[in-house]
């Protein structure tokens, strides 16, 4: 193996061993070598070092105990800053490669231009035995092209697991996030670098538990709100002009039952954007039982739009 390793895989642990361990034999496994794996740990214990010990010599793997708990994203950027290969493939821990060829498949791609590269994957609930494999239309990808912002309203990239970025892109991911950090790591990459490379293959298995962060995330209006917030300022208002983006955030208002703009200052106490606040007024001329209709919803929404964006 090379000094300099190819791609650098980049684990961010936190107590789960036998998710990590089924992640590490997955790595093992891997028919492409050129490669290392950097594991830093947040678990309060020894217990993800013992497991790291005995794979110690079945490939590069360095492995750093963080000395204070970092949570996430935070570890996910300290173990990003240990990576050395030139291209870097986060791996969550309750991840894991779909087969031996996974990262051969990713390799074979590191020699075009594109520097942002992502496969298709398959989501496995094993409590539920259920598994969903991810798809992308060529019309999403091409929005996603033109206006990477897009992704708030559908993130058809998937979880981080599913990338592999170049050194030269790879960039923090903004630690005061947890529901929209991948989606604002995406739309920050993507806005200076539009072209990518999508692999159509499964080539990542995403673990569903209930020990995920973000299950207390999802309509959390403590957490989406203002995350989404934090997104739209960081990016520009005008963002709300996409048509996708204004139909994310009105289905966001309904599924969280905001009535109105008090509510929605009890979790934001803060000036909102004024188109916000006129959708915001827009549903509260129809009934929550009304809204839950998919087909009227969106006709609603679509008029609102309408007199609410000006071009």
């Amino acid at each position: 193996m090379s000094k300099v390793p190819e791609i650098s895989i980049c684990i961010p642990a936190y107590k789960r061993v036998h998710f990590l361990q089924r992640l590490l034999d997955s790595i093992e496994k891997q028919i492409f070598k050129e490669f290392e794996v950097v594991i830093t740990d947040d678990s309060p214990d020894d217990q993800v070092q013992n497991l790291v010990d005995r794979y110690s010599g079945k490939f590069v793997l360095r492995y750093f105990k963080n000395e204070k708990p970092l949570g996430t994203p935070a570890n996910w950027n300290a173990c990003i800053d240990k990576a050395s290969g030139e291209w870097i493939k986060i791996m969550h821990d309750d991840d894991w490669f779909s087969h031996e060829n996974s990262l051969q498949t990713f390799a074979a791609h590191i020699q075009g231009k594109e520097k942002f590269i992502f496969c298709n994957y398959v989501s496995i609930d094993e409590e539920k035995n259920l598994e969903l494999k991810s798809t992308i239309s060529s019309s999403w990808k091409t929005r996603i092209r033109l206006e990477p912002y897009t992704l708030y309203a559908k993130n058809l990239i998937g979880p981080p697991s599913v990338t592999m970025i170049h050194k030269s892109l790879m960039q923090h991911f903004d630690p005061s996030l947890k529901w929209l950090v991948d989606i604002d790591f995406y739309i920050s990459v993507l806005s200076k670098e539009t072209q990518y490379f999508h692999i159509p293959e499964s080539l990542i298995n995403i673990g569903l538990s209930g020990s995920q962060v973000t299950n207390t995330c999802f309509l959390n209006p403590a957490v989406e709100l203002p995350e989404g917030l934090r997104l739209l300022e960081k990016n520009g208002v005008e963002k709300l002009k996409n048509i996708w983006v204004y139909d994310a955030w009105w289905r966001l208002f309904r599924n969280m039952h905001i009535q109105d703009e008090e509510t929605l200052n009890k979790f934001v106490p803060q000036k909102w954007p004024s188109t916000l606040i006129a959708m915001l007024k827009d549903q509260q001329r129809y009934s929550s039982g009304l809204l839950k209709n998919g087909f009227f919803s969106k006709l609603m929404m679509f008029f609102s739009y309408k007199k609410n964006i000006r071009n």
